[in-house]
């Protein structure tokens, strides 16, 4: 069977780790790479509660979207069981569970994240929004409709309860997409001409401002479809198409 290292080194084969933000923290976070594995749980995060079920159903490896550790949002000073993040690694640690993390390499990748996103509303030649990172996708709706129809059309692709959004109802044709916080490139999305940005962790100002910029926004926190889209990716990867390809090598 493949050790993690070997499923790590795949799916960077897949999405490259330089591709990453600067920020970002990618590949085998925690964990033997020589470990080796038989079972893989895909997650969108790594929280107590994945952790509990990855050991209870005899997993030897976590694949997750966002970092568990040492990110922007994550940093690592200290380990200790009296914390949140420390309590989590350590259980991690002591349970001889690996963890890999593949966050902004897997939104920029061919297929990826926000590739996803674009498919599951429908755009028809997607291509790069034009930011600096590759990061966000933008393509056109074969037939226009008005935003409060597309409002509806996005929360039914993703499954969601609702989302938060902005604007006129004059016609959608023309969307950008981004499947996490990507509320920076809403300059990127109005200089492309794209009648709607939709994306994630949106404030207050963005919503107010929005009218005035000449760009509508729809806001699908909680992140309703990240969860899908990353493990529509990543899990017949890692699991099944992975494993089954590396199995094969070794029985070689």
């Amino acid at each position: 069977m493949p050790s993690a290292g070997e499923i790590e080194a795949r799916l960077f084969d897949l999405a490259p780790g330089e591709r990453a933000m600067e920020w970002d923290n990618v590949g085998l976070l925690v964990g033997d790479p020589e470990r080796p594995v038989e079972r893989v749980l895909v997650a969108l995060d790594i929280t107590e509660a994945v952790a509990d079920e990855a050991i209870a159903k005899g997993c030897e490896l976590i694949v997750a979207h966002h970092p568990v550790m040492n990110c922007r949002w994550l940093p690592v000073q200290s380990i200790r069981d009296d914390t949140p993040q420390g309590h989590l690694l350590l259980k991690i640690l002591r349970s001889g569970l690996s963890a890999i993390c593949m966050h902004t390499n897997l939104d920029v990748a061919p297929g990826g994240v926000n590739d996803a996103l674009a498919a599951a509303l429908g755009l028809e030649d997607p291509g790069p929004l034009g930011d600096p990172e590759g990061l966000c996708r933008m393509g056109t709706l074969a037939s226009p409709m008005p935003l409060q129809e597309f409002a509806k059309h996005v929360c039914r692709a993703l499954q969601a309860n609702g989302v938060r959004y902005a604007g006129d109802s004059g016609p959608v044709r023309k969307v950008a997409v981004g499947g996490g916080a990507c509320g920076d490139y809403e300059d990127a999305a109005i200089a492309a001409g794209c009648d709607v940005f939709v994306t994630s962790d949106l404030s207050y100002h963005q919503f107010l401002d929005a009218a005035g910029k000449g760009i509508r926004l729809i806001d699908k926190t909680p992140r309703k479809g990240a969860e899908g889209m990353t493990i529509a990716f990543l899990h017949p990867k890692s699991t099944q198409g992975i494993l089954t390809e590396l199995c094969e090598n070794k029985n070689k």
